[in-house]
């Protein structure tokens, strides 16, 4: 049997999340559809994590094992020959035996982009959520200084994670960006929680519109969702890379 690692493209809005399911459209059952319909075998394609639904990705990655010994390239080609224009594979690459996008990952980066403007633009109403009160960026960005490090998230974690699972994470990076009235996010960390990214811009809107502090050490202490803001739209994210 051989490994492939594939890189994937798509716009999260016709989806349901990446993870098959048993009620709507995902990223993981077209691809397993594709790969079958030219493969003639049953292919298990594994993520490197589940984007929600309405999430997009730029680069997600996902490893298949398979005995066809079609040329990586060539399976590339297939698959883009068959998959819906929503989504795409950029890349396809052998990969030692024992290789798992899931736990492999050493961390991930996320994209997130507001709308700040009373007028909607058209041509970003896809891809980030429109915030029509002007927002103070030093505040934000003194609150996102405060984020980084390895704390405990349990306050930006959305109800429906294992309650098993530790809420400790290392957050490397967190940038915003303003260009014109679009505002940009950058998240890289090692890990993160259902709903983190989309809960902490949330918590960083309202920090800059004056409804929260801005002091992220009581959020920390408190482990509690309902002191944060509220959780961003899916539709302003996007999963920009998996590091391995």
């Amino acid at each position: 049997m051989r490994t492939l690692k594939l890189t994937l493209e798509y716009n999260g809005a016709g989806f349901s999340g990446f993870q098959r399911q048993k009620n709507g459209r995902t990223v993981q059952e077209e691809l397993e559809r594709a790969l079958h319909q030219f493969l003639h075998e049953q292919v298990a394609v594994i993520g490197a994590g589940r984007t929600d639904a309405g999430v997009h990705a730029v680069r997600q990655a996902a490893h298949i094992r398979i005995a066809n010994p079609m040329a990586a390239e060539a399976i590339g080609k297939a698959l883009n020959g068959i998959l819906p224009r929503d989504m795409a594979v950029k890349k396809v690459e052998e990969v030692s035996p024992d290789f798992h996008a899931r736990y492999n990952a050493r961390g991930k980066i996320y994209q997130y982009y507001v709308w700040n403007s009373r007028v909607r633009s058209p041509l970003n109403e896809a891809v980030s959520w429109q915030y029509p009160v002007k927002l103070d960026i030093t505040r934000m960005k003194r609150a996102a200084k405060m984020l980084t490090g390895r704390h405990d998230f349990k306050s930006f974690q959305s109800s429906g994670s294992s309650k098993e699972m530790s809420t400790v994470r290392t957050l490397a990076r967190l940038e915003i960006h303003k260009k014109g009235q679009l505002l940009s996010f950058l998240f890289e960390g090692d890990g993160f929680l259902y709903n983190m990214v989309r809960n902490i811009v949330g918590t960083l809107v309202w920090v800059g519109e004056g409804k929260l502090s801005g002091d992220m050490s009581a959020l920390f202490q408190a482990r509690d969702r309902r002191k944060a803001g509220p959780t961003a739209p899916a539709k302003g994210l996007f999963l920009v890379r998996v590091k391995y």
